[in-house]
């Protein structure tokens, strides 16, 4: 198992990187045949690491001389700077030398390379990115699309919840999600044209445990672990959710829920529907998130998740 990491991209790249990187490798001590391969500048990795005393045995490094900006475009920058830290992870990724790839560096640049430069699961109309969301009662949940897909069609939210489901199955460990469509009403027949034409489809689909539409007041109770929408309510019920914990952390809040809504705790934002596991990490993320990171990529990979994505689809 080899995991690619961007160390360039983030605000804070790429001292947290490395500092997550060594947080994994301390706290994994039962799974050192995890290699790790570091993309980035080499100078600046080898002092960090020396610094840090990260222990280098399962570490490789691929020195690369750019770095794609967060404000840059995205397909321009993949073209124009091909020795970059994403570019090169890619051409790792895509050409068999990694199994997985991670980065927190610009979130479109990771999103045109995860579908140019990967191959989709077959049948699959449009991958899709989800996100967790810290449900009461200590629960997890799962909604998507969370930005990938603004303007969806109802095929779309059906294949979400069978990619969702399998996804909360198997890396979130719930024996039998319950799928929910999110909607202005939870009887059937409301919403726009999207929830009214998706609905008929996820009730028909014998893959899912469909409970039918649920209300933005359910987003965080356990009415469902799996929550479909389009990409455009998605996103803004992911930076909603992103700014509950700023909101508890500057009013002085200590609370349990409360404090599960640090995406840190997540890691990253995996893209479903691709060949390979590509994670996507906040901007922001410092050593927890980039450690957490790994772990995703490494459950993914070591459940084999995304051949029992491309099962059921074949089957829905």
């Amino acid at each position: 198992m080899n995991i690619g990491i961007d160390t360039m991209g983030g605000d804070f790249a790429p001292l947290e990187a490395l500092r997550g990187i060594k947080k994994y490798l301390s706290g994994n001590e039962n799974n050192k045949k995890t290699q790790l391969t570091l993309f980035g500048d080499e100078a600046a990795l080898s002092r960090i690491i020396a610094e840090e005393k990260i222990p280098t045995e399962m570490l490789q490094v691929v020195p690369t001389t750019q770095v794609i900006d967060m404000h840059e475009h995205p397909t321009k920058a993949l073209k124009e700077k091909p020795q970059s830290s994403i570019a090169a992870g890619f051409h790792y990724l895509a050409g068999g030398k990694t199994d997985a790839f991670i980065s927190a560096g610009n979130t479109g640049a990771m999103l045109v390379g995860a579908l140019f430069s990967l191959k989709t699961i077959e049948g699959i109309l449009r991958p899709v990115i989800s996100s967790i969301i810290p449900k009461q009662g200590g629960r997890t949940g799962l909604i998507l699309d969370v930005g990938l897909n603004a303007d969806c069609k109802p095929e779309q939210l059906n294949q979400f919840a069978t990619l969702g489901t399998v996804y909360a199955r198997h890396i979130l460990d719930i024996s039998d999600p319950k799928v929910g469509l999110l909607n202005v009403g939870e009887e059937e027949g409301k919403g726009n044209l999207l929830t009214q034409g998706a609905y008929p489809l996820l009730k028909a689909n014998n893959t899912i445990n469909f409970i039918g539409n649920i209300e933005g007041r359910d987003t965080f109770n356990e009415k469902a672990d799996v929550m479909v929408c389009d990409g455009f309510t998605g996103n803004v019920i992911l930076k909603l959710a992103e700014s509950i914990y700023d909101i508890s952390r500057t009013e002085g809040l200590e609370n349990a829920y409360l404090n599960r809504f640090n995406f840190e705790i997540y890691g990253g934002t995996p893209v479903l529907g691709i060949e390979k596991p590509v994670i996507i990490g906040h901007g922001i993320s410092k050593a927890t998130a980039f450690c957490n990171m790994i772990y995703v990529a490494e459950k993914m990979l070591q459940t084999d998740v995304l051949q029992k994505l491309k099962e059921a689809v074949q089957q829905s």
